[in-house]
């Protein structure tokens, strides 16, 4: 632990989030090293809530949400930023001390970009989001393993979970097609348990849907053709502030959406969708696009139109990514400018 100055000098401080161990390193207005601390996580409030208040540099990783909310109380200004922009900072081999000072060098660079500060509302949906997601997963796995011990038995139930639900009753019922008393019963044990994950899934999306109705912005979203219960809640908790984005192609590139670009002496190349930010938000947005180009032939709107030329022109799974692109650029309209969704005239 080594401290070069007084306390009361820092201006600026990167911190190296952990478990138990933080690293701090501050500077003051001349760019001088005046902090240089590793503490454990008892004393973190009480070193910080001493400091005037100070520009506090933080890395997006687990509990990061939570320490900003925990410094703004005592009056700082805290910033997150996401580690691949804090890497170029860090000197030589990595360290804590190295990590917290490339961090307090990098929260006062001026075209920095930030994330986002959530809310414990904001947390409390993205947890509710997670849970279900593998909730979902774990009935998946669920019911490939039913099918599975099925066919070494020499029965064999179609793909989808719906043919488990509807068929795994009535093979339990049949008393001639050879299974043992020993397997009914650990086959009825896992019918059981997929009924209880079917039960967490639909409570998990009751609180959602009471969520949403709660949410002027959720209901907004609603309204847009391709955005559904999971994607409004998740982007809501997702984006937060939506003055975080300039215009709605940022927002569209936050989700991984736009094209990778590789361009070199003038000449622009563009690759596929570079596939950044949360995947699972983004996934969301595909399949809700796959949904509007399943039945854009139907409709004769100028957006539908365009829809089925894109179609033609590049195929269904380019047709998706493309209306998740344009949702993701009106989501952004939408909640700048408190409006809905309104379609374009045919």
């Amino acid at each position: 632990m080594k401290k070069d100055s007084k306390k009361g000098e820092v201006k600026v401080l990167g911190i190296d989030l952990a478990k138990q161990s933080f690293q701090l390193h501050g500077v003051d207005e001349s760019g001088r090293a005046v902090l240089r601390e590793k503490l454990d996580r008892k004393k973190m409030s009480a070193l910080v809530a001493q400091l005037p208040p100070c520009l506090i540099g933080l890395e997006a990783c687990g509990g990061a949400h939570y320490w900003a909310r925990v410094f703004k109380q005592f009056g700082h200004k805290v910033r997150i930023m996401a580690p691949q922009f804090v890497k170029p900072f860090v000197k030589s081999n990595k360290s804590d001390a190295a990590d917290a000072e490339a961090i307090c060098e990098a929260v006062q660079r001026p075209n920095m970009r930030f994330v986002a500060e959530k809310s414990i509302e904001q947390q409390d949906i993205q947890s509710i989001h997670r849970m279900r997601s593998q909730m979902v997963a774990r009935r998946t796995a669920q019911s490939n393993q039913i099918r599975g011990l099925l066919m070494e038995y020499g029965i064999v139930v179609p793909k989808g979970i719906g043919h488990v639900r509807k068929q795994l009753p009535w093979i339990l019922e049949d008393a001639e097609n050879g299974l043992s008393d020993l397997f009914r019963e650990l086959l009825n044990e896992l019918y059981e348990e997929l009924v209880h994950l079917d039960g967490r899934v639909a409570t998990l999306k009751k609180k959602l849907q009471r969520i949403s109705e709660q949410s002027e912005d959720c209901q907004r979203l609603l309204t847009i053709p391709g955005i559904g219960l999971l994607s409004a809640t998740a982007m809501v908790a997702a984006i937060g502030d939506i003055k975080a984005f300039k215009n709605g192609r940022e927002l569209a590139a936050w989700l991984g959406l736009v094209p990778r670009q590789h361009s070199t002496g003038g000449t622009t190349t563009l690759l596929g969708i570079s596939k950044r930010g949360d995947t699972y938000l983004r996934t969301l947005l595909i399949h809700g696009g796959r949904t509007v180009v399943r039945v854009a032939d139907k409709y004769q709107d100028r957006r539908n139109r365009w829809i089925n030329e894109i179609d033609q022109r590049r195929g269904k799974n380019i047709s998706a990514v493309a209306v998740a692109n344009k949702n993701a650029r009106v989501v952004w309209a939408l909640l700048t400018h408190k409006t809905t969704y309104r379609a374009a005239a045919a």
